[in-house]
């Protein structure tokens, strides 16, 4: 048992911190392109949801499906791509319309939640990593303490500090970097949900209102927008038989 404890200690001392911190540079490297590319993308599918829900709303309650249909296609925007599939199956009914629009929810959000496991993955590990070197480097450390007491030249008594401060000073390194590393990455992979959450709750909105146009039954009496009012029943009267009995 103590040989198998050597002998991990001798890899561990022997590898040292420097391929730890590399592979957090790499990470980093890597956690900072998929920054870039989710903003890029978020940012290239951005729209004023505001003016197409009202845009949507008009040409659908004019009875305008084909202007409706353009006026989403021109929109670059997860939502507009949703509601246009459930308009694509408007003529089959309002269940095959809500089922399209469901498929192409789940798509769009796979779309915009792609890489971000990665980000929470990394946030919430960095610092274990970080840490890992740190124990690597205090192992190193006692190493180098160890062999303080077996130098028998007082030269290597005098160098063996130096090599425990550079030591412990890699430790503490490994540990900033993973930190640092893992700020960014929560914070990013948090702001990144909030988006997605609101695109998604946008989405909801606009196919709501395109399965309420779809579901609309036109009430007797209402005016219509594009037509006359229908006249309402005239109350009925008693008959002359209830009369007389009364």
């Amino acid at each position: 048992m103590n040989s198998l404890i050597e002998r991990v200690k001798s890899a561990m001392v022997g590898l040292g911190t420097g391929w730890i911190l590399a592979l957090m540079l790499l990470l980093s490297v890597i956690s900072l392109a998929i920054m870039l590319e989710r903003v890029w993308l978020y940012w290239s599918l951005r729209d004023d949801i505001d003016v197409l829900m009202r845009d949507l709303g008009k040409l659908l309650r004019g009875g305008d499906m084909e202007g409706a249909r353009r006026r989403l296609e021109e929109s670059r925007s997860a939502e507009a791509a949703v509601v246009v599939a459930g308009l694509v199956e408007a003529d089959r009914g309002v269940a095959a319309a809500e089922e399209a629009m469901e498929g192409a929810s789940c798509l769009q959000r796979v779309k915009l939640e792609k890489r971000l496991a990665f980000l929470g993955t990394l946030g919430n590990n960095a610092p274990f990593i970080g840490l890992l070197g740190t124990v690597i480097g205090i192992v190193a450390a006692f190493d180098e303490l160890s062999k303080v007491k077996s130098a028998a030249a007082g030269a290597a008594t005098q160098l063996a500090p130096e090599a425990v401060m550079a030591r412990i000073s890699e430790a503490l390194v490994a540990t900033a970097i993973g930190i640092l590393i893992a700020i960014p990455a929560v914070a990013a992979f948090n702001a990144f949900q909030r988006v997605v959450r609101g695109i998604v709750a946008n989405t909801e909105a606009l196919g709501h209102m395109l399965l309420a146009h779809l579901k609309a039954v036109p009430v007797a009496g209402a005016a219509g927008a594009d037509g006359p009012a229908v006249e309402r029943a005239a109350p009925s009267r008693p008959k002359a038989e209830d009369t007389e009995r009364n």
